[in-house]
């Protein structure tokens, strides 16, 4: 399985075995998944540059994929049609393979107006539901759903305040987990 995203899926800023991958990795390891997990996270890649990589990452032994693109997009207020369009392809790709998709979102945050973030909220769903993916919650939505925002931040989150750290990393693979699972069912 591939995790295909950004400096999210990379681990930025975490020791190696503290990043999303490596914990996925034993996380399903210790729910007795037999599945290598691959990072295919690339720091500061936006979804037009997980598009042009999209074809040499999906290798013949690749059997299913996480996608997490579209953060870098937003943090450069990119145009949500483009984002959605350079998804859409990429979900293309994966569908002419016959490869399962977990589609994790990211949210938009309110700072660009009301109908950018519709707009942009709305791609993930909408390329869930076109192509037969299976639909996770946002990736951050563990910590920002906590109760206490600013301590989740202060205890969740590297000080770059993109981030997270470790035991946030920890808390986003708890939630992915069971979804990740359901990915793995639908490989043949």
């Amino acid at each position: 399985m591939v995790a295909f995203g950004d400096s999210l899926t990379a681990g930025y800023g975490l020791p190696t075995d503290d990043g999303f991958v490596p914990q996925l990795q034993a996380w399903l390891t210790g729910h007795a998944a037999e599945v290598t997990v691959i990072n295919a996270g690339v720091s500061g890649d936006t979804t037009a540059g997980g598009l042009a990589r999209i074809d040499w990452t999906l290798t013949p032994e690749v059997d299913a994929m996480i996608l997490t693109l579209g953060g870098n997009d937003l943090l450069r207020g990119l145009q949500p049609e483009d984002a959605r369009a350079n998804l859409d392809a990429i979900l293309d790709r994966t569908d002419e393979r016959g490869i399962p998709v977990l589609i994790v979102p990211m949210s938009a945050p309110g700072n660009y107006g009301p109908d950018y973030k519709a707009a942009f909220d709305a791609i993930y769903p909408d390329l869930a539901a076109e192509h037969g993916a299976l639909l996770a919650p946002p990736f951050l939505q563990p910590i920002l759903s906590l109760d206490d925002r600013a301590q989740a931040m202060a205890e969740y989150v590297q000080t770059d305040g993109l981030h997270p750290n470790a035991q946030g990393v920890a808390l986003i693979v708890e939630a992915l987990g069971p979804e990740v699972l359901s990915l793995l069912e639908r490989v043949e």
